[in-house]
C-alpha cells in the first residue's frame, strides 16, 4: 500500500475583497472558507512531490518484495531440512501475501489519490472501489500477522519439542494451514457484505476503512473488536512463543561443550532472529492502526468523541501510514538477517569489541556458515 498524503486546508479568519468574481464564485468561496474555519473540511491538493513520494514508496515496496522472493524461492530449492523448508515456505507466502497487498490497496490509493480524492460530504457513503479497497486493508492486514503468529509457534514446537515437531509438521499440512489462515482473514473482511460492519471513507477522502468516526452501530464497534482483537493477539502470541524460542536457544548454547559444533542449530537461532524481525516490524507498524482503531470508535459510539474529532482522524491517518510500512519492511527482514549477514556482524562485532570471553564468543563463525558453502556442500 502506499503512504498517503494530504493538505489541510487553513483559512484566514479575515476573507479578502471579491470584487471582481462572479456571485457564485463569492458564495462558493465562502462556504469553503466557512467550512475551513470549523474544521469540518479537508482539501486533497495532489503535487507534485506528494506523486513522487507515493510512486517511490510503491516501487521501493514492489522491489524489496521481489528481492526478498527471489531469495527465499533459492533458499527453498536448495533446502533439504524438512524443518527449515516448512518456514521457507510459510515466509515464502508471507512475502507473497506482501507484495499483492502493496500492489492491489496501493494502485486504488493512488488512483484516488491522483483524482482529488472523494468529498467530505461523501466520507460516510460507500461505493464498490470503496468496499474493495476497505475489505483488501482488512485482508492484507491480518494475513501477515496471522503468518507470523504461525511461524512462530511452529518455531517454538521445533525448538523445543523436536521430535513432535518432526512427527506433527509436514508439508501438506502447512499448506492446509496457510490455506485456513487466507480463509479466515477473507472471511473477516467480507463481513461487511453480510451487514455486519461496514467500509468507508476516511480523511482525507483517499482511502477507505471500518467505519470508526462518525455515525457508529454496535455492528461497527463489534467489527473493530474483532478485527483488532485478531491482530493484537496474534502479535502476543509471536511474542510468547518467539520469547520461550529465544530463551531455548540461548540456553542450548551455554550448556554446550567447548569444542562441538551443531549446525542444525544455526539454522534454529536465523529462523529465530528472522521471526524476532518480523514480529518487531508488525509491532511497530500494525499496532497503532489496531490501537487508535478501538480508541476512535469506542470515543464514536459512545459519543464522546466531541472536539476530539480533527485528533482522532489525524490518530487514524498516522496508523494508516505506519502500516502501509510493513509490506516494505517485511522483505527487508529476509534480505538483511540471513545466515551470511549474521556471520559478517558476528565476526564484525567480535574484532571490535573483543567478545571472546563473553556467551557471543561461544557462538563459533561455523556456526553460520555461509550460503556458498552450503550450496556446495547440499551439491
Amino acid at each position: 500500500m502506499l503512504a498517503l498524503s494530504h493538505y489541510n486546508s487553513s483559512a484566514s479568519p479575515l476573507l479578502p475583497p471579491f470584487s471582481n468574481d462572479s456571485g457564485e464564485k463569492v458564495e462558493a468561496r465562502v462556504v469553503v472558507e466557512g467550512l475551513s474555519q470549523q474544521g469540518n473540511f479537508t482539501l486533497v491538493q495532489p503535487t507534485t512531490s506528494g506523486v513522487i513520494v507515493v510512486v517511490l514508496s510503491m516501487t521501493l515496496g514492489i522491489i524489496s518484495n521481489i528481492v526478498a522472493l527471489f531469495i527465499l524461492a533459492n533458499a527453498y530449492s536448495l533446502q533439504r531440512r524438512r524443518s527449515k523448508a516448512t518456514f521457507l515456505l510459510f515466509a515464502t507466502s508471507l512475502v507473497i501475501t506482501d507484495f499483492i497487498g502493496h500492489m492491489i490497496p496501493g494502485a486504488l490509493v493512488l488512483r484516488l489519490y491522483l483524482t482529488g480524492g472523494v468529498h467530505p460530504e461523501d466520507f460516510n457513503s460507500s461505493d464498490g472501489m470503496c468496499q474493495f479497497l476497505g475489505g483488501s486493508m482488512v485482508f492484507f492486514g491480518l494475513c501477515p500477522l496471522f503468518m507470523g503468529c504461525a511461524m512462530a509457534a511452529e518455531r517454538c514446537l521445533g525448538v523445543t519439542r523436536p521430535l513432535l515437531h518432526s512427527s506433527l509438521v509436514t508439508t501438506t499440512r502447512t499448506k492446509i494451514c496457510l490455506s485456513v489462515i487466507w480463509l479466515a482473514a477473507l472471511c473477516v473482511a467480507m463481513l461487511p457484505c453480510f451487514q455486519l460492519g461496514s467500509y468507508t471513507y476516511q480523511d482525507p477522502g483517499t482511502w477507505c476503512f471500518i467505519k470508526v468516526l462518525s455515525d457508529t452501530e454496535e455492528v461497527d464497534v463489534a467489527f473493530v473488536v474483532l478485527f483488532s482483537g485478531l491482530g493484537l493477539a496474534s502479535l502476543a502470541v509471536a511474542l510468547v512463543c518467539n520469547t520461550i524460542s529465544g530463551l531455548t536457544l540461548v540456553l542450548a548454547r551455554l550448556r554446550r561443550k567447548p569444542g562441538s559444533h551443531h549446525s542444525a542449530k544455526s539454522h534454529d537461532i536465523e529462523m529465530v532472529v528472522q521471526l524476532v524481525g518480523i514480529m518487531v516490524t508488525s509491532c511497530i507498524c500494525w499496532s497503532p492502526l489496531l490501537i487508535f482503531g478501538l480508541m476512535s470508535v469506542i470515543r464514536s459510539y459512545t459519543g464522546s468523541i466531541g472536539e476530539d474529532l480533527s485528533y482522532y482522524k489525524f490518530l487514524m491517518v498516522v496508523g494508516v501510514r505506519l502500516a502501509t510500512w510493513n509490506q516494505i519492511l517485511d522483505p527487508w527482514v529476509y534480505i538483511l538477517l540471513r545466515r551470511t549477514v549474521l556471520r559478517k556482524i558476528y565476526l564484525i562485532a567480535k574484532c571490535q569489541a573483543g567478545l571472546r570471553g563473553n556467551i557471543l564468543g561461544r557462538w563459533e563463525p561455523t556456526s553460520f556458515p555461509s550460503s556458498e558453502k552450503n550450496v556446495v556442500n547440499q551439491v
